[in-house]
């Protein structure tokens, strides 16, 4: 999925452009969205926003966290909701407990499999996420998206948008012998990021056109106006 999705070959948009297109996807396993995807990406970002005014980078990643959704959509694969959204875990080492639905890795060939399946596995102790693969979805679609893309956000945005769906280490404190020292700075700022995201969306509709011109500026501040995806 990574060689394929490396290409960034489908198409030329903005960041806006994307936010847009994001309103076509529907996200089965968000447990509380009624309102357009655009919106959820506002109300986290704005309420990053209210509480650290001073981090500009933190808003616009609160804006930008889900875009990598458009997997779903026909013109970028169709991918099925599985292979999008959803929890996120490593591959090549012992699939922790805490992973949601565990009981079904029984069945991933991986589990029974002597290379794959102990504690560090493929890995070695603070080896550094990055040098861990994880299973595929629309977090690391959307990392890929912004690092080829060359953008200037800090290292802890891009650590937000590569593992906000990585619950087992940023909800029960899982696979934290992988982590280096950049990654354990980086995870602060992810359980900061957390409260805001999942079950903590405003039911305060958010203005779209007001808040629109400051979003942009911040696009236009990290990001070129147009990115390949």
């Amino acid at each position: 999925m990574r060689e394929e999705y490396a290409k960034l070959n489908r198409v030329e948009m903005s960041i806006w452009e994307c936010c847009e297109l994001l309103n076509e996807v529907v996200d089965e396993s968000d447990p509380d969205l009624d309102e357009p995807q655009i919106e959820h990406l506002l109300q986290t970002a704005e309420a990053i926003r209210r509480d650290y005014p001073d981090e500009d980078w933190l808003h616009l990643t609160g804006l930008i966290h889900d875009l990598g959704k458009v997997l779903n959509l026909p013109s970028f694969g169709g991918l099925p909701q599985w292979a999008v959204v959803g929890d996120t875990f490593p591959v090549g080492c012992r699939f922790d407990e805490s992973i949601v639905h565990h009981k079904y890795f029984k069945e991933n060939p991986d589990y029974n499999n002597p290379a794959y399946n102990t504690k560090y596995g493929i890995y070695s102790e603070r080896c550094g996420l990055n040098n861990v693969m994880m299973s595929w979805g629309h977090d690391d679609y959307m990392y890929l998206v912004a690092k080829e893309n060359s953008t200037t956000l800090p290292s802890a945005a891009l650590f937000i948008i590569r593992y906000h769906s990585f619950y087992a280490l940023h909800r029960e404190g899982a696979y934290k012998h992988l982590l280096n020292d950049e990654d354990v700075e980086n995870l602060k700022w992810l359980h900061i990021f957390n409260k805001y995201d999942l079950y903590s969306k405003s039911k305060v509709r958010i203005d779209v056109e007001r808040v629109k011109p400051y979003y942009l500026s911040l696009i236009e501040k990290y990001f070129p106006a147009k990115l390949k995806w």
